[in-house]
């Protein structure tokens, strides 16, 4: 498990989400998609490291 992927993903999902609440709150769409495709990008790079960490486990 790398705990610096993990770390940057969390990061980049809070910005993203602090990015969409702005768009919502100032009506701004383009700041709201940025926001949810950060969000996405998040989840993304936590979903490879959990399979990491599953491979991890089979070949150990």
């Amino acid at each position: 498990m790398s705990i610096e992927k993990r770390i940057e993903a969390t990061a980049k999902n809070i910005e993203g989400k602090i990015q969409e609440v702005v768009g919502e709150i100032t009506g701004n769409p383009q700041d709201k998609a940025e926001g949810q495709a950060k969000q996405a990008e998040a989840q993304v790079s936590h979903t490879v490291e959990n399979i990491k960490d599953e491979v991890k486990k089979i070949v150990e």
